[in-house]
């Protein structure tokens, strides 16, 4: 199979750290309540994540606006502040809380959905589970990496092209395959109320139908964007090194102003 035509994602992706290290704790947090604010719609920003749940969508396949997870919010504080998505959209895809929130190029956030993802909980990818058919992989295996890639629309198998997000380990996010065993019952599990029950793939995210056709496909199809996949099972800083480094940088700049000279 060809890549994608920006070639294949990379996770981790480093980033310049353009925070002062010396900020003291309380203004960065008040910055990071107006990066957040940002990303809820500008003026309107700060009601919206007073009272976080917006009127139900529409379309029954895209969830209302809930509120992010604490990681989720740091990491889209984090991705504004520095200019991480290098000015493109990305999207955020929390997979404990099983689903994606998808942002434009300037931090506004532009939808929900739920997801299905990969049925082993796990952060890492399997070496050489791309050269694999579904049927070949060991349960164990069929993850859904976490980290910062680089996506783009490319060919797949069956002359499709769908929105790669690790085209070195096959994983994609795709609408819900219309040849999925029916025992599977993905729609099912999609649109139930619990994310007990999201874990089915073999490592791809899966969403609605009207979900990828009305957000994914407009907002990434001209020239990609960044998906940044929230771990399970390790820690969000080991998951993004770039997003440590300013912690650690952020902590040591703490340190020297709160410390009395000497």
């Amino acid at each position: 199979m060809a890549g994608p035509p920006q070639g294949p994602a990379h996770p981790q992706t480093q980033s310049s750290l353009t925070l002062e290290v010396g900020i003291p704790i309380a203004l960065k947090t008040v910055l990071r309540v107006a990066v957040l604010a940002l990303a809820f719609g500008g003026a309107s920003g700060l009601s919206a994540m007073a009272e976080p749940v917006a009127k139900t969508a529409k379309a029954p396949e895209v969830a209302p606006a809930l509120p992010l997870s604490e990681d989720a919010a740091e990491i889209v504080a984090w991705i504004i502040a520095t200019g991480d998505n290098r000015d493109l959209p990305f999207a955020i895809v929390d997979k404990v809380a099983a689903q994606v929130v998808v942002f434009d190029a300037k931090g506004r956030r532009k939808a929900t959905s739920p997801a299905l993802l990969g049925s082993a909980m796990g952060d890492y990818s399997a070496e050489g589970v791309a050269d694999r058919e579904l049927k070949d992989i060991p349960a164990e295996d069929r993850t859904t990496p976490a980290g910062r890639f680089v996506v783009g629309y490319g060919p797949a198998a069956g002359g499709e092209t769908v929105l790669w997000v690790d085209y070195a380990t096959a994983i994609s996010i795709h609408a819900l395959p219309k040849g999925a065993p029916k025992a599977e019952k993905r729609k099912t599990r999609l649109s139930s109320k619990t994310v007990d029950d999201n874990r089915i793939t073999h490592g791809c995210i899966n969403v609605s139908s009207t979900f990828y056709s009305k957000t994914i496909k407009p907002i990434f199809k001209k020239a990609g964007g960044v998906f940044y996949v929230l771990p399970d099972t390790i820690s969000v800083r080991e998951a993004f090194p770039a997003y440590d480094a300013e912690q650690q940088l952020a902590s040591i700049g703490a340190t020297s102003v709160n410390s009395p000279g000497r």
